[in-house]
Parts: C-alpha cells; structure tokens; sequence
C-alpha cells in the first residue's frame, strides 16, 4: 500500500491516509508527493504518460498529440475517482467531456475542441486546470505542458499545481469544508463543502483567489467574519505570509503581491511593519455565512512536505449548534451545486 505523508500541523506527527477502496464514493480535489524525488503516489500505480515528451521548438502546439493525451487521461479515469456519482450505465468508459469542464472550470465547449485538436492555444492557467480535473501526475502534467508548446513549471519552486497527494485526501473529503491554498494564500482546491461554505473561489477573478488580497482589499470579504474577529484575522494573515516570504525571498509573485498589498491597504502595510511571523496553525474560526448563520470551527491544517501547499479542514464539534448548522449547510451547498 503506497503511504502518502503529509504532516498535521500544530500536532507533530506524521499521519498516512488509508488508500482509496475501488469505486468508494469521493468528494472534488487534490495531496503530497512520496518523499522519493520526481515520485508520486499515482506515478507507482500507472505508468508515465510522459516517456515521449521533449521541449517542443519554437512553441509549437502538437494538437493531435494534445487531443489524445486529454481523451487517454479522460477514459482511464472512473466518477468516483474525482468525487461524482455513477449515475446512469455508460456506454463508454472513463469521464464524459462535460465532467472534466465541470471539474476544470470551463466551457464543455472550449475542453471538446482541445480532444478535437481544435480551436485557440490553452493558456497556462488552462492547462493547469485540466490537469488538476484528470488527476494528472508531476510527469504527466509537464507532458500536458510541453504539448501544448508551454514551459512546465519546475517542481522545485511553488505551483498553482496541487500535490497529488493532498488531492486524494481532499477527495475523500465530502462531509466537511475542505479547501487547498498555497503559501502565498491563493486557493487552489475546494471540494463542494468548501465552496458552500467559503464561495467558488474559481467563479471569481484570478487576482481574488488570493484569500489575504480579498481581506485587505475587499470590505464584503470581511463581512465572512464577525466584526470582533477582524483585527485577528488581520494579523495572523499577514505574519504567515512574512513567515513564507522568509523562506522564500525570491519569489518573485510573493514579493509583488506584498509590493500590491502595502499600495492599496494602509491597514497591511501597518500590520507588515511590525515585523511579526507566525506560520498558521490548528485554530477555532468564527465564519458568518448569509443562509446558517454563526459556524465556529475547528480548523486543522495538514502541510505538504515542502510546506508549500495546505490542505485546510473545518470541523464542529458533534452535539454543538454549529455542527447542526454545518450538517445545514452540507444539505443546501449540495442543492445550489445540483441547481448549478
């Protein structure tokens, strides 16, 4: 059995997710790769896709090479492996087209002319999305990449790819709010309870998919929290980001987002000046959502080896009134995601 680790911060040890049963229902999203360098989890299971990939010249998209790379990763993979039901018999194997656009966020028309080596050059942003929705390994991904006459990103430095390993777990997720953010604070997963709770960070611009940016730049973002709550959230968001930007000094989107934070939030760059660090930890969050009111949740936060990438999971303590409200809220986020 292939042992994913992943660190449970504020705890101290180390814990190993059970691997997922065949056909076991899952939830929407993504985990932490082996500690054996250029190896995940899925790379053991099934082999690389990835033997043929070179550079391509000049940037050249290969689009029949494209389109059968994305339909070859859309029929191996069955709906529970990315958290959707069976549903009715189908005739063909693996994920309908509309599933993966679902899953990527995009149009089921733009991801049908990619499988039929039609239409315009995926962006980055794109790729890295449909990457995300077939599951695709470190290997495969930069394979998508290189297809699609792009550069891969180098795995030694942060991705807006989530680890597979972090992914599975989320996957597994489907009772409680579970989300993925980088570092930097940039939300990179939800499964569905998470969008129900925190809103589909996907539908909003890019720049808002960064949760410290929304809560220094945006009032209604705040209106998340209770009032009393705000000079907290505040401070704790800003030491964590100093705490990775000591890490990281030469990151250069963190270095801008801190450059654009100090010109547009007089509060942050008060806050940055005073030099505090604190990684973020296992903490109780207070969250006012519009339709069950007051949630006050246990928030644990599991770490990638790199500590690059969180997953972050909310819980209510059973018997209290916010598990009532959450048990609430996974009834009507299910209904808005099926109206949807």
């Amino acid at each position: 059995m292939a042992v994913l680790p992943f660190v449970v911060e504020g705890s101290g040890q180390r814990a190993a997710p059970a691997d997922r049963a065949a056909g076991e229902p899952v939830a929407h999203q993504r985990v932490a790769p082996p500690a054996a360098a250029g190896e995940t989890s899925l790379s053991r299971d099934r082999p690389s896709l990835a033997a043929a990939g070179g550079t391509r010249q000049g940037g050249r998209v290969d689009r029949t090479e494209l389109a059968d790379f994305l339909r070859h990763c859309r029929t191996r993979l069955a709906p529970a492996d990315v958290g959707l039901p069976k549903g009715a018999r189908r005739r063909t194997p693996g994920l309908r087209r509309e599933e993966v656009a679902q899953l990527a966020g995009m149009s089921t028309d733009h991801y049908t002319r990619l499988e039929q080596a039609r239409g315009s050059r995926p962006s980055r942003q794109m790729l890295a999305a449909v990457a995300r929705a077939l599951r695709l390994t470190d290997d495969e991904r930069d394979h998508l990449f290189h297809l699609a006459g792009e550069e891969p990103s180098h795995h030694r430095t942060p991705t807006d790819h989530v680890r597979p390993g972090l992914l599975l777990i989320l996957d597994r997720l489907t009772d409680v709010p579970a989300q993925v953010v980088s570092d930097r604070g940039d939300v990179l997963a939800q499964n569905a309870m998470g969008k129900a709770l925190h809103g589909d960070a996907s539908a909003r611009p890019e720049a808002e998919h960064n949760v410290v940016w929304r809560f220094f730049t945006d009032p209604a973002a705040r209106e998340h929290f209770p009032a009393e709550d705000h000079d907290r959230a505040a401070r704790a968001a800003v030491a964590d980001l100093r705490a990775t930007l000591a890490r990281r000094p030469d990151d250069a989107r963190l270095t801008a987002l801190v450059r654009r934070l100090r010109a547009r939030s007089e509060e942050f760059s008060a806050l940055w000046d005073n030099h505090e660090v604190a990684v973020r930890r296992a903490d109780v969050k207070r969250f006012l959502h519009p339709v069950v009111g007051l949630l006050e949740l246990d928030c644990e936060v599991l770490l990638s080896p790199e500590h690059d990438q969180r997953l972050v999971v909310y819980t209510a303590r059973p018997g209290s009134e916010s598990h009532e409200r959450l048990e609430l809220l996974r009834v009507v986020g299910l209904q808005d995601l099926t109206r949807g």
